[in-house]
């Protein structure tokens, strides 16, 4: 199976302008990529068709020199291979007037800045210039510079000296600017990837990423464990009673007949009445005791019952 390799060159022209003045001098070039192609510089004029540097030129290496260049000289320029390969194309126009305008020889890429200069053989001078047969704009230094050209800006340019003439027309070509193609928007892994390196061997895999949340998980569990045990703690120690306080302890009454229970039987004439408390109300007893002073006048002292014993109940 044939393969077949693309060979591409570039022509250039010294000094760049597509317009020249008559017994001047100009010289073409092919940038090659490959000089094995075997590239050769062609033009085609009023008078020749496909005709090689050796037939109107000098030759020299991969250039073409042209001395005392005339109006039959004027016409399209490229370079060509063995294959059949060709470059860009440029229009060379000479002339035998004292106005020309120099004018890019190569196609100008869209949004870049255009320079046209309109000159004489001797000076610059004010100058007109003029698109597609309308005046643009005079300029005094005789020079004009497009900004930003677009696609709108491509046509037949000339300009004109006043007492000096016309230029012939060149025209000016505008390509579109080349647009950076961005990748299509890919779909990211879940997890990353490890590239592969032949000569490096592959680390282990990564741990899955819930393995991370581990440590977080178990401290805050250990801590709400520990925050219930406190508290149980706490409470446990609360109920228990503490071991300074003594244990209560209830006096028993005695329950005689003649002693009553009874509320209505408290005499208000009694000095004192104390009353011994109990735990449940139901065993809720009132013993009535009266207490009275020593008596200095001879009363006798009742004697206080021995089977009565009193407690301070807290």
């Amino acid at each position: 199976m044939a393969h077949y390799v693309l060979l591409t060159a570039s022509l250039t022209v010294s000094p760049s302008s597509s317009q020249m003045f008559q017994n001047k001098f100009f010289s073409l070039s092919c940038e090659e990529d490959d000089s094995s192609a075997g590239w050769t510089l062609r033009r085609n004029t009023t008078t020749e068709t496909r005709a090689e540097c050796d037939d109107w030129g000098e030759t020299a290496g991969s250039m073409c020199n042209l001395s005392y260049i005339a109006i039959i000289d004027s016409g399209v320029y490229w370079c060509e291979s063995r294959e059949g390969a060709t470059s860009n194309s440029i229009n060379i126009t000479v002339t035998d007037g004292s106005v020309i305008l120099q004018s890019p020889v190569l196609p100008v890429m869209e949004g870049d800045d255009v320079t046209l200069h309109c000159k004489t053989k001797t000076s610059n001078l004010p100058a007109d210039f003029y698109k597609d047969g309308s005046l643009i704009r005079t300029e005094l230094a005789g020079h004009m510079t497009i900004h930003h050209v677009s696609k709108s800006d491509e046509g037949l340019y000339k300009c004109h000296i006043s007492s000096h003439g016309e230029s012939p027309s060149s025209w000016i070509t505008v390509t579109d600017k080349p647009t950076t193609t961005t990748p299509p928007h890919s779909t990211l892994p879940s997890h990353p990837t490890t590239p592969h390196h032949p000569d490096v061997s592959p680390s282990p895999s990564p741990l899955p990423l819930v393995l991370l949340y581990v440590p977080p998980v178990c401290g805050l569990v250990l801590l709400v464990l520990l925050v219930l045990l406190v508290l149980l703690v706490r409470r446990c120690v609360r109920r228990k009673p503490p071991e300074s306080d003594p244990l209560p302890v209830y006096s028993s009454v005695r329950r005689t007949d003649d002693v009553s229970c009874e509320a209505n039987r408290t005499r208000e004439s009694d000095p004192a009445v104390v009353y011994a408390a109990v735990k449940r109300t139901t065993d809720v007893c009132y013993g009535q005791i009266a207490i009275s002073p020593n008596s200095r006048r001879g009363r006798t002292e009742r004697p206080l019952e021995s089977e009565v014993v009193y407690f301070s109940l807290r």
